[in-house]
């Protein structure tokens, strides 16, 4: 016994030392064979980080993991993910790894996990699916890795999305979960699955379904010989509602075949309830029902490039009710029969049909009716509305849970007959339109926007494709608006992503900016541990104003009074209009600042940073007003905070704005030409006027005079540069030129022509010493620089040029006065005392050398003439201001 025992547990020993070593022995083997052969076989680049061979994970069977799987596509989709995967499973027998590397490995079941499928289809009908190489010279069979012989399939937390340009149709699969059962070893064989996901569908531009719970229970009986699939026991649910189910699929070479048809297998009308999303459907099982609801149809025919299956599906309901037990109404008398058929199998011959489809909350009873034909192709649609619904009832009878309330009774009388193409391509005469609608004491709050919008009353009337607004009322906050005008292509706007176009009078007494500054908002995950959450929106805190992008109206108006931020400006009036998220000013006139202003330009909204192009005409304004209440004046003139009086200005400017649409100045480009047309300088408003007050003793800023002084500037980027000008201050020419920044660094240059007349007894004792000089026609050029800021300012007074320039002066003069006299000494002696002009001849003439008497010529040196420079300039500068000698004015 003990040898046999032996004997056993060496055996279970070895069989143990096996399983641990297989792995190690076949797993580089399978590695390098599994990467070599799916790339050598497929139009794409198959990679996988790793490869894990296990004998225990479900032994017996031998367990193959391949983790972080891609398959990316070569052209004409180069580059793109066709699939990603963080693990593929597969187990298979242990005698499968005992085969020769050149013999197939058979695989009894595959399970993916966590993986995401993107298909694609071109407009030119290419695929990034259809990878495998075609050509059956360049395929090695012999060597491909695995046989597929499954026993059990699992698709695990995975995602497929679908996107066909071509079709215009874009499916996409979430938390899919999909399993099967059966032997695919067989020709003929019974399958079992089932599946979830949330399904979204979009086709031609509209959404049918939008994470839609779909889930389906189905036994398949396969024909794998001939490829026939057969669905025998069957139940789909979508969002609640279920349907079963039953037919066939037939897949041929060159087209495939169906018969199938459904139904609901109850006629009950929580039905229809279960067709909502769950999210506003939810608690169902306790709505009060009457009435039914019934679903059934059937498709049937070949699907290839021509044609598409017969299909015959209805809905229909009648004298059905409903009643949530936690709200106060209940929805009565709903009708509906819907109906899509195509009796043909070509695409163009696929209509819908809406019959009796009514309901009623109290006494509100509303009706539609029409036909949409030719869905596929150029769609026609015929459509009658009557009734009238007061909104408000709908959040008492139905949990909408919006985000805002509604209010307001709407009422309509209308028909209408189109075809899209003449929708999309606005030819609007072929819109066949009639009827009346109003819409009276509505009002619609949110979150987005800061006070609830109130209609008092609105109507509206339709004529082709025309809708005629004669009156619309309606306040917000503090704003008030009177409207009336058309709306040029309602439909197109209602049924396709055309823009709203119109044009209106609107009328205003009072005009808030601020009721419509909006706030930001962004889109965050619903669940910030899930990416593949669907996003949600929330504030961001802050506001702006922004251009609706589905405008594309024109606006003529006047108001009484508008506020923008802390501005009011009166008697507003011109033309406003509102394209691609842009505002072009045309005309724009309004009193502001005891003045008016006229603008023209454009403000966008579209790209992330607002930005604007204008030009400005301001007219008479209130100098003190304008500089307090215009951030952009106080950085093009910071000297208008000392100045009390009216300017005009024409400016003309472009840069970027901030949410509010107040301009950044660091972005300013353009210029102005102002006129001060009555001014009065304060220097003890603006440190830099009182300091040159200070300094400058002759002269008295305060009698300043600057009024029709002109100037040009322009800036760019947050510099202002001025043109040089010249004013006159009392006999005394000033001209500045220089530069200053928005941050009120400056760097400026004065120069002061001052005429000595002005000095008074002080330039008389200084240049009386210079041989009669004569003062009154003698200039002192004055150079003063100005840096620093406008309130603590830098000032240079340059005495020392000022000092050289003088002496040039009075050297030049006293040259020319010397050469003069040499001159009339010379004339005196050769008119032989014949006396000159103004002058008296003595009487005693006993010789004419004796009779002239020339005086002594006495050039001044250099230290004189800088001493009486001194002289002169002290008086200038002196620090105590002297009154002016009036006696010796002009």
């Amino acid at each position: 016994m003990k040898k046999a025992l032996k004997i056993i547990g060496i055996v279970v020993l070895v069989f143990v030392i096996l399983l641990v070593a297989a792995p190690f022995v076949f797993e580089s083997q399978l590695k390098d064979m599994v990467k070599k052969t799916v790339n050598k076989n497929v139009n794409a680049t198959v990679e996988f980080s790793d490869l894990d061979l296990s004998l225990f994970r479900n032994f017996p069977q031998a367990t193959l993991v391949l983790s972080d799987v891609s398959i990316i596509n070569h052209a004409p989709f180069e580059g793109d993910t066709l699939a990603i995967g963080e693990e593929l499973l597969l187990e298979m027998s242990i005698k499968e790894l005992f085969k020769g590397s050149e013999k197939p490995k058979k695989i009894d079941e595959l399970r993916i996990n966590n993986a995401y499928v993107n298909i694609l289809v071109d407009s030119l009908g290419n695929n990034n699916y259809d990878i495998a190489i075609k050509d059956s010279t360049l395929v090695d069979t012999s060597s491909i890795p695995f046989r597929l012989d499954l026993k059990h399939y699992e698709i695990n937390n995975s995602r497929l999305r679908y996107n066909d340009e071509g079709a215009k149709m874009a499916m996409y699969l979430e938390d899919l979960n999909h399993q099967g059962t059966g032997d695919f070893s067989l020709a003929e064989s019974e399958l079992e699955t089932t599946t979830t996901s949330l399904v979204t569908l979009n086709y031609d531009g509209v959404n049918y379904l939008n994470r839609n719970k779909v889930a389906l229970d189905a036994i398949i009986q396969m024909d794998l010989e001939n490829l026939r699939y057969t669905f025998l026991e069957n139940q789909a649910t979508i969002n609640q509602l279920p349907l079963t189910f039953e037919g066939w699929v037939q897949v041929n070479e060159d087209y495939n075949e169906l018969d199938l048809s459904f139904k609901t297998p109850s006629s009950d009308f929580k039905n229809f309830l279960a067709v909502i999303p769950e999210v506003y459907a939810r608690n169902i099982e306790n709505v009060q029902t009457n009435g039914d609801f019934i679903v059934n149809g059937m498709i049937k025919g070949i699907v290839d490039d021509t044609y598409i299956p017969q299909m015959d599906i209805r809905i229909t309901s009648s004298n059905a009710s409903f009643k949530y037990p936690d709200l106060p109404k209940s929805v009565q008398d709903i009708n509906l029969d819907l109906r899509v058929l195509n009796a043909t199998g070509l695409a163009d011959d696929t209509y819908l049909t809406f019959d009796k489809v009514t309901f009623r909350i109290d006494q509100d009873v509303f009706a539609t009716n029409g036909k949409v034909r030719n869905l596929t192709g150029n769609m026609l649609v015929d459509m009658a509305l009557k009734g009238t619904i007061n909104l408000a009832n709908l959040e008492k009878a139905y949990p909408l849970e919006l985000q805002q309330d509604l209010n307001g009774v709407l009422t309509a009388d209308v028909v209408t007959s189109f075809d899209m193409a003449s929708i999309e391509k606005e030819q609007y005469q072929n819109v066949n339109s009639s009827g009346t609608a109003s819409i009276r004491d509505f009002s619609y709050s949110s979150p987005e926007i800061p006070n609830e919008v109130k209609v008092a009353n609105a109507s509206f009337n339709f004529n082709q494709g025309n809708v005629q607004v004669p009156d619309l009322n309606l306040t917000t906050g503090q704003t008030d608006i009177r409207a009336a005008g058309n709306i040029q292509n309602l439909i197109g706007f209602l049924f396709t992503d055309q823009k709203l176009k119109g044009n209106f009078q609107v009328n205003s007494g009072n005009f808030s900016v601020n009721d419509f500054m909006v706030a930001e908002t962004t889109k965050v995950p619903t669940n910030a541990d899930s990416p593949n959450e669907q996003l949600k929106t929330v504030t961001t805190g802050k506001e702006a104003v922004k251009i609706p992008s589905f405008l594309d109206v024109e606006l003529n108006f006047t108001a009484n009074r508008v506020l923008y931020d802390d501005l009011v400006l009166n008697n507003a009036r011109g033309k406003l209009l509102l394209r691609d998220e842009t505002a072009t000013l045309q005309g724009i006139s309004a009193n502001i600042f005891g003045g008016t202003v006229a603008l023209d330009g454009s403000v966008t909204t579209k790209g992330a940073v607002p930005t604007f192009n204008m030009k400005l005409n301001l007219n008479s304004l209130d100098i003190a007003q304008s500089f307090n209440g215009l951030e952009m004046l106080q950085g093009l003139a910071p000297i208008a905070k000392a100045l009390e009086g009216k300017l005009q200005s024409a400016i003309s400017l472009q840069g970027n704005l901030n949410d509010d649409l107040t301009p950044q100045l660091n972005t300013l480009v353009g210029d102005a030409l102002g006129q001060l047309l009555t001014a009065e300088l304060q220097p003890e408003q603006l440190a830099l006027f009182s300091r040159l007050d200070e300094q400058l003793g002759f002269l008295n800023l305060k009698d300043i005079n600057l009024s029709n002084l002109k100037g040009y500037l322009k800036f760019n980027q947050g510099n202002v540069e001025v043109q040089p000008f010249n004013f006159n201050v009392k006999g005394i020419n000033v001209n500045v030129a220089g530069s200053h920044g928005f941050d009120m660094n400056m760097n400026y240059n004065l120069t002061m022509d001052v005429p000595a007349k002005m000095l008074g007894s002080q330039v008389g004792s200084a240049l009386g010493k210079l041989s009669g000089e004569d003062i009154e026609s003698m200039v002192v050029a004055l150079p003063i620089g100005l840096r620093g800021q406008f309130q603590n300012p830098q000032i240079n007074i340059n005495m020392e040029q000022a000092v050289s320039s003088l002496t040039q002066k009075i050297v030049e003069k006293q040259k020319a006065n010397l050469e003069q006299k040499g001159v009339d000494a010379i004339r005196d002696i050769l008119t032989k005392g014949v006396p000159r002009s103004g002058q008296t001849t003595p009487a005693d003439t006993t010789g004419v050398k004796d009779s002239i008497k020339t005086p002594p010529i006495t050039k001044p040196n250099e230290k004189q003439v800088q001493d009486a420079a001194r002289s002169i300039l002290g008086g200038i500068l002196g620090g105590k201001k002297k009154p002016v000698d009036t006696t010796k004015q002009n």
